[in-house]
């Protein structure tokens, strides 16, 4: 297994700018916890957003992160109350890694993992994410 250290998917001419296209469902943690992604452990503080994606998986997002990228599906939802969300059409930097990989999500963060075929995302300097290759074909698009 590879690891993926001073990544800058800036500077590759491998990666790609791609943009994620999904409603997602959200709760708020009430306190602190682990939830395990199929990319590794995520570990949230009271306030941060638990996510199920379209296709099912959860993960977890800083509310310092959700709160700019995410909007509730329905204007009558209340921003921070539990439900359904839209994320905000953002363009990250992603490349396929064509061996199993792992990365330290952000300075002392949790560990992901990906296996051969799976994308490393870059959602700004020193930001990562890792998403399954199945999960990446049906929720990303190039952005134009």
């Amino acid at each position: 297994m590879i690891e993926l250290t001073q990544l800058d998917l800036a500077a590759d001419p491998a990666a790609q700018r791609v943009v994620k296209d999904e409603t997602v469902t959200v709760e708020f943690a009430a306190a602190s916890g682990e939830l395990m992604s199929l990319e590794g452990p995520n570990r949230y503080a009271p306030g941060d957003a638990i996510i199920t994606g379209a296709t099912g998986e959860r993960w977890v997002v800083s509310r310092e992160r959700f709160d700019p990228k995410y909007r509730p599906a329905d204007a009558a939802l209340a921003h921070g109350a539990p439900g359904a969300y839209r994320n905000l059409p953002t363009v990250v930097l992603a490349r396929r890694i064509d061996e199993p990989f792992s990365i330290v999500r952000s300075a002392g963060g949790d560990r992901l993992t990906g296996a051969a075929g799976d994308w490393v995302m870059q959602y700004a300097p020193g930001d990562y994410g890792v998403v399954k290759a199945e999960r990446f074909a049906k929720v990303y698009r190039r952005a134009d």
